[in-house]
């Protein structure tokens, strides 16, 4: 079989990478000369666990082509695949200009039956749009060439999305057709073998099911943000609090960590996307709305923490930040709490020294010159006032506190992120501010 992938981003590359690997042949088409050409070269646009050899092995075995040409990419093509951007719209809602824009073109040239699907996170009645935009190209060409429409959400975490795609928790797909069924039945079949379900259902609802995942997901953290604030006006715990619930298997033990809050290309997006969606249509999602409200108040509070501890003046002071992507295991920093809080420590007149494993050269391009970039962890650390833990990268877990109070002039640490035990910390001579942890400043 035979696919074509229409973006090249994050989506797009895993979905046409991933399927290379299971042997299809698969062409990502973007009209993104230079991110094409770099791909060709071996330079990877994003940063993502094991995609960089799978790509290489895929374009050697021949299975993997990368091309600008829409029109080549369509050739003999069994399913086409619509994984540009929906960035979000000045009200929040999904902007569906790109994808709508592919669909035209997609009419302009097919010539043959194949499936269009939509991979984008789109709102509800976004295949209906691609449908009718389609088929208006194909009758202005007076040709008589059927397709059908699906929908297939992804549901990929940056930092595991190889994985993620390899072994998914399950495939959703939408659909309004058996012929339609038939083809998706064929592409997704070498995971069908590895029993991953798949679950097939009209399109409406698999549009509606990416947002419900990702909103029902930032609900969870929201939630137990809160919570987290809670005890500390109460002197709970949230740790153990989180410990408590999550052992309910009602309940489980994943997305219920406090911190500075979630950011990302997901999550803020989707949540706003739905919100939006339903007050179109005169339904408020009042308790998503507070999710939303909760995320952004919630990436201040290491910074409020900063003011009390300093007495509302931080003028002149130097902070090591450590983490900048929204999460580990990425170069993402789309909605990053980091920028948050590195906006309000510049705006007191603070500096801020920074270091990340992988989102220097990203935070670089966003920030520019803004704020000092150090070559590894402890550099970050010199002559510093304090150090404010941002991102749980693994390699910040366990380090060498010895070395860490010899070039902090002032042992503090405010941890975003609650990876630090607070014994140690003490035993250490370290003032430590957490999330949730007991009474605090």
């Amino acid at each position: 079989m035979k696919v074509s992938i229409v973006g090249i981003g994050y989506v797009g590359l895993v979905t046409g990478t991933c399927f290379s690997e299971t042997g299809l042949t698969v062409t990502c088409v973007d009209i993104d000369k230079e991110k094409v050409e770099g791909l060709k070269n071996g330079k990877v646009p994003i940063y993502e666990p094991g995609l960089e050899l799978m790509i290489k092995r895929n374009i050697e075995k021949g299975r993997l082509f990368l091309t600008t040409s829409l029109k080549k990419s369509l050739e003999d093509a069994d399913a086409v695949f619509i994984a540009v951007g929906t960035p979000p719209d000045e009200d929040g809602s999904a902007d569906l200009k790109h994808v709508l824009v592919v669909a035209r073109e997609i009419g302009q040239l097919i010539d043959h039956y194949m499936v269009i699907v939509t991979k984008s996170t789109v709102p509800v009645g976004t295949a209906e749009k691609v449908r009718k935009v389609v088929r208006e190209e194909i009758n202005k060409r007076g040709a008589d060439v059927a397709f059908d429409i699906a929908s297939n959400p992804e549901f990929l975490k940056e930092g595991a999305a190889v994985q993620d795609f390899l072994r998914p928790d399950r495939i959703v797909i939408g659909i309004d057709s058996e012929k339609a069924k038939k083809t998706m039945e064929r592409l997704y079949k070498p995971f069908v073998l590895n029993n991953h379900p798949i679950y097939f259902m009209n399109i409406p609802s698999s549009e509606l099911t990416k947002y419900t995942a990702n909103a029902m997901l930032a609900t969870k953290i929201s939630f137990m943000n809160d919570i987290a604030n809670l005890c500390e006006i109460l002197g709970a715990d949230v740790n153990m609090v989180r410990k408590g619930i999550g052992s309910d298997s009602r309940i489980g033990n994943k997305f219920i960590y406090p911190g500075v809050g979630y950011g990302g290309s997901c999550f803020p997006k989707d949540v706003q996307a739905l919100i939006r969606t339903a007050a179109k249509n005169k339904y408020p999602l009042r308790i998503l709305q507070a999710v939303e409200n909760v995320n952004y108040s919630q990436k201040e509070v290491i910074f409020n923490k900063i003011m009390k501890h300093f007495n509302g003046n931080i003028k002149g002071k130097t902070f090591a930040l450590w983490g900048l992507s929204f999460k580990p295991q990425t170069d993402d920093m789309r909605e990053a709490s980091s920028l948050v809080i590195i906006d309000k420590l510049l705006n007191e007149g603070a500096s801020v020294k920074a270091y990340d494993p992988a989102a220097m050269d990203e935070t670089k391009r966003i920030l520019g010159d803004k704020i000092e970039y150090a070559t590894d962890q402890y550099e970050a650390l010199i002559d510093t006032d304090a150090l404010v833990l941002i991102t749980e990268w693994p390699e910040f877990r366990m380090p060498n506190f010895k070395v860490m109070e010899k070039l902090l002039k002032k042992k503090v640490i405010f941890d975003g992120r609650n990876i630090y035990d607070m014994e140690e910390m003490e035993e250490n001579g370290f003032v430590y501010y957490a999330i949730g942890r007991g009474k605090q400043l």
